[in-house]
């Protein structure tokens, strides 16, 4: 059933052959986790592609002063884990927790480069996702910098309307890179 939801997702992104859809699904780990547990630490080196079948995490960078930043949630069904410290194998420079309790499938970064090297399929596949990944960070990056906070607001509920009631506001006001106050202003102001 798990690595079903698994072969969905990845024949969205790039439809492979048969063989190796199943020679890429196969070999992935369950793993369970509590709620605020730290996957991946600054510093640490991303080890692990996950597949995210329950829960919501987050990835979070600690500033001066120790202000948090959060850059991404990963919720059901999607890839998650510290994207360019696994596809570069340096070390992080932020963390990825979970914000509640978590189910996984996750396999390793050699299991990973086996495959790809394996087959051009699979190789293509990576492309596209690490491109889907590239071109929301980017968008992200506008909206950062040239969106006003109304607007940011407004384009993570058309994007994402469910994450009001998946995530803590106090990390959403950080991810559109607001105050809390100002967060609770416009949850108050905005008709959604």
């Amino acid at each position: 059933m798990e690595t079903t939801l698994l072969q969905q997702f990845v024949q969205q992104i790039h439809p492979l052959p048969p063989e190796e859809l199943e020679q890429f699904t196969s070999g992935w780990q369950p793993i369970t986790l509590k709620r605020k547990t730290i996957l991946t630490a600054a510093g640490e080196t991303e080890r692990y592609l996950y597949f995210v079948l329950e829960g919501v995490q987050r990835a979070f960078y600690i500033g001066d002063g120790n202000k948090e930043a959060t850059i991404v949630f990963t919720y059901p069904p999607s890839f998650s884990g510290v994207a360019d410290s696994f596809l570069t194998q340096t070390p992080s420079l932020y963390f990825l927790e979970t914000l509640t309790a978590s189910r996984f499938l996750r396999i390793s970064y050699d299991e990973v480069q086996k495959r790809v090297q394996a087959s051009p399929h699979i190789q293509q596949l990576l492309f596209k996702a690490t491109s889907f990944a590239l071109k929301g960070a980017l968008q992200r990056h506008i909206e950062l910098q040239c969106f006003s906070n109304e607007e940011k607001f407004r384009t993570l509920l058309r994007r994402s309307p469910h994450i009001l009631n998946l995530v803590p506001h106090k990390y959403i006001a950080s991810y559109l890179g607001m105050d809390a106050t100002n967060f609770s202003k416009l949850l108050g102001s905005v008709r959604l």
